[in-house]
């Protein structure tokens, strides 16, 4: 990646909370949503899809985010289940502090799945609570798991922002140019 590029990919658009996400950890957008690579995914191919506009609870929307958000989701979903080889898909939201948000701004998960990769299906929501407990996962996970998920012998390891940028820019692919709100590359 040219310097230039690598600068582009850097420059803040969004922010998930207050949390500031580089462009190129965003592969799509929309009006009023975007979706991101995940820094410390549960399972390959957990992402977020966002409102831009931040509210901490899934009733501070408007009609037209929440219409906006679930379509993209759906169209997320679609894009990392078969860019990942899965066969089902978790969707999550964590709507408020006793329902394990621990970022006031409302997100869904988006996670790819295939039989098997936990040893209990619901494992899965023990995990989305542990990354998310420092925005997007970024601090260390010291619970070691014991299913068949990601890493599961060992802490998840954060990824690096170019290995994010080159997933984004897998998944940025699917969608076409045009139907991006904001150019992304």
């Amino acid at each position: 990646m040219s310097a230039s590029a690598s600068a582009a990919a850097q420059q803040v658009l969004f922010h998930f909370g207050k949390w500031p996400i580089p462009q190129g950890e965003v592969f799509f957008t929309s009006a009023l949503s975007f979706a991101v690579v995940n820094f410390k995914p549960v399972l390959p191919g957990h992402v977020l899809v966002c409102p831009r506009r931040i509210v901490p609870r899934f009733a501070d929307l408007t009609p037209a985010e929440l219409s906006d958000l679930w379509s993209i989701s759906q169209r997320v979903g679609n894009v990392v289940e078969r860019h990942f080889k899965a066969d089902s898909l978790t969707f999550a939201v964590q709507d408020g502090p006793s329902a394990g948000q621990t970022v006031p701004h409302v997100h869904v998960h988006v996670i790819p799945r295939r039989a098997g990769d936990f040893d209990k299906n619901d494992e899965i929501y023990d995990k989305i609570e542990q990354v998310e407990k420092d925005g997007l996962g970024r601090v260390p996970n010291k619970d070691k798991g014991k299913g068949k998920g990601m890493d599961a012998d060992e802490d998840r390891k954060p990824r690096t922002l170019a290995e994010m940028e080159v997933e984004a820019k897998q998944l940025r692919a699917y969608f076409p140019a045009e139907e991006q709100a904001i150019k992304l590359d």
